[in-house]
C-alpha cells in the first residue's frame, strides 16, 4: 500500500503546488504588520517538521544557530536593544497610540466623538470577528459583494494589516497551534502572546505558509490588498475626522478619539483572541491545546472567547452554541443571511460536536479514577483452585468467597457496620449469595471497599472486575424467580 507522500502533502497545504496569484501592495502597504522572511519557505522544508520530527528538528537547529544566531536569540543588551523591535509594528500599534493619548491633554473628549468612536469601534471589530477571520480566514460562510467591501473598508480601519496578510498568518496559527511556527505561541507567555510578537522581530528559522490561493481570487482581497495603505489610512483616520468636523465641528476630537484610539482599542480586543483566549477558561472540547472558553474573552472580542470550540471546530460559523452565551458575530452572520447578504453557513455535525463533549469528560474522568485505589484487577491476582482456598483458610483467618473472588477481610473486621459476628460466619466460606442480597444486597460503596480486600481468584469462576454489577444481576434473577413462584 503506498503511503502518503509528505513532501507532496506539505506543499498541497502551504499552496506551492500550484501557480497562484502575485499580489503586491504599494508603497510600505505590502510591510504593514508582516514579515515576509516568515512565510517564504518551501514544501521541502516543511515536510521536514512532521509532528515526529519536531523534537528533533529543534534540537537541530538548536545546534546550527549556536554559531549562527538570529537577533531573536541573542540576549537583549544595551548594543542591540533596537534591533529586536519591529518598528513598523512598534508605531502602529503603540506609539501613535501613546501620542493620541497625551493630545487628549489638549482636545477633551465630547459626547458625540465617544459616541462615534464606539460605533466605529463596533463595526471594526465586527468586520474583523465576521469578515477577516470567519468568512476569509475560515470559509464558514459565503458573503455577497456588498457584505465583503464593507468587512474590508471597515476591516482595514483597524490597523491589523490586509486581509490577505491577516488570513495567512490565521490560518498558519491553527495549522501549527502551540508550536514555534505559531506566529502568537501562548506557551512563550501570555504577554508575548497578545502584544509581544508583533512587537519583535520573529524568528525566521520558524517560517512557514498556508494555502491562501483562495483568498488571492478574490478580486476584494486583492484590490484592499494592493491599495491597503491608503484604504487603512482613509478609513482608520481620516473618515472619523471628516464625519466629526462635520456633524460635530470637532475634527481633531474625530481624528483621536474615533480614529486612532478606537483603532488601538481594537488591536487590543483582538490580541485578547491570541492571549487571553488561550490563558482563561475550560476546554470541553479538547485539553491537548491551549485554547479555552470564556464569557470574559467572548465580551471583548464579539464573540470569539469561545476559543475552545472554535480551534475543534474551526469552520463552523459560530463560536458559541448556546443561547445565552455571547457572540454578537453568530448573531450578524445570522441576520445577513436572512436578508440575502450571506449564504452556505456551515456547521459541524451535532453529533461530531457531542462526540468531543463526552470524550473530553470521559478523560477527565479517567484522570479521577486513576489517582484512586480501586483495588487489584482480576488479571493480576493469583488463580487459586478451591482445594488451594479450602487450605489457606485453614493457615489464615478472614478469607472469604464473594463473586469468584477471594478476600482478606480479617482487617475490616472490627469496621465492619453489621458487627464481627456476622462477617465471621463467613470465613472460610462462599459468601457470594449472603453478600449479594441473601442477607444483605450491599451498596456500591462496599463493593468498592470490598474490591481493595482482594487476594485471589477461584479458578473457572467467571468473576468480573465489578462485583457490583453481578450483584444487581442476581437481584433480578431473584425477583424474576419470586415473581414466576407466585404467579
Amino acid at each position: 500500500m503506498d503511503s502518503v507522500d509528505i513532501t507532496q502533502a506539505n506543499a498541497v497545504a502551504a499552496g506551492t503546488n500550484k501557480q497562484t496569484k502575485r499580489i503586491v501592495a504599494s508603497g510600505i502597504g505590502g510591510r504593514l504588520m508582516g514579515t515576509k522572511a516568515m512565510t517564504t519557505v518551501t514544501a521541502e522544508e516543511l515536510a521536514k517538521d512532521s509532528v515526529a520530527e519536531v523534537l528533533k528538528r529543534d534540537k537541530e537547529l538548536r545546534l546550527k544557530y549556536e554559531k549562527e544566531k538570529h537577533i531573536s536569540e541573542k540576549p537583549w543588551t544595551w548594543s542591540n536593544w533596537h534591533e529586536h523591535v519591529n518598528w513598523l509594528n512598534f508605531m502602529l500599534v503603540l506609539l501613535f497610540p501613546s501620542i493620541a493619548m497625551g493630545c487628549s491633554y489638549w482636545v477633551k473628549p465630547t459626547f458625540q466623538t465617544v459616541g462615534l468612536g464606539l460605533l466605529l469601534f463596533c463595526l471594526s471589530g465586527l468586520s474583523i470577528t465576521a469578515g477577516y477571520h470567519r468568512l476569509w480566514s475560515h470559509r464558514a460562510y459565503d458573503a455577497k459583494d456588498p457584505l465583503k467591501i464593507f468587512f474590508a473598508l471597515f476591516g482595514a480601519s483597524a490597523i491589523e494589516g490586509s486581509i490577505k496578510w491577516w488570513g495567512h498568518s490565521h490560518r498558519i496559527h491553527h495549522r501549527y497551534t502551540d508550536t514555534h511556527r505559531d506566529p502568537y505561541d501562548a506557551r512563550k507567555g501570555f504577554w508575548y502572546s497578545h502584544i509581544g510578537w508583533m512587537l519583535l522581530v520573529p524568528n525566521p528559522k520558524f517560517k512557514a505558509r498556508a494555502d491562501i490561493s483562495d483568498l488571492v481570487d478574490d478580486w476584494i482581497v486583492r484590490v484592499q490588498h494592493r491599495h491597503y495603505l491608503s484604504i487603512m489610512i482613509f478609513m482608520a483616520l481620516i473618515l472619523p475626522a471628516l464625519i466629526s468636523k462635520y456633524f460635530f465641528n470637532d475634527f481633531w476630537g474625530g481624528f483621536i478619539y474615533a480614529g486612532l484610539l478606537k483603532s488601538f482599542a481594537i488591536q487590543q480586543a483582538t490580541f485578547c483572541v491570541n492571549s487571553l483566549a488561550h490563558w482563561i477558561g475550560e476546554q470541553p472540547f479538547d485539553d491537548r491545546r491551549t485554547p479555552r472558553d470564556h464569557f470574559l474573552t467572548a465580551l471583548v472580542t464579539f464573540g470569539e472567547g469561545y476559543h475552545n470550540f472554535h480551534h475543534e471546530f474551526p469552520s463552523d460559523y459560530r463560536n458559541a452554541l448556546k443561547w445565552y452565551q455571547y457572540d454578537p458575530t453568530k448573531i450578524l452572520i445570522w441576520c445577513a443571511s436572512k436578508i440575502g447578504l450571506a449564504y452556505n453557513l456551515k456547521k459541524f455535525s451535532q453529533n461530531a460536536i457531542d462526540q468531543g463533549i463526552l470524550q473530553q469528560k470521559q478523560k477527565k474522568l479517567d484522570e479521577m479514577r486513576s489517582k484512586l485505589n480501586w483495588g487489584p484487577q482480576i488479571s493480576e491476582l493469583p488463580i487459586w483452585s478451591k482445594e488451594e482456598f479450602n487450605e489457606n483458610s485453614i493457615n489464615k483467618k478472614g478469607l472469604i468467597i464473594i463473586s469468584g473472588i477471594v478476600h482478606d477481610c480479617s482487617t475490616f473486621l472490627t469496621e465492619h457496620p453489621g458487627g464481627q459476628a456476622l462477617v465471621r460466619t463467613s470465613f472460610g466460606k462462599d459468601a457470594t449469595v449472603a453478600f449479594n442480597g441473601g442477607v444483605y444486597a450491599h451498596s456500591n460503596a462496599a463493593h468498592n471497599l470490598l474490591s481493595t480486600l482482594r487476594v485471589a481468584v477461584i479458578k473457572d469462576s467467571g468473576a468480573s472486575n465489578n462485583t457490583y454489577s453481578s450483584q444487581l444481576e442476581y437481584l433480578a434473577k431473584t425477583e424474576k424467580q419470586q415473581l414466576e413462584k407466585s404467579n
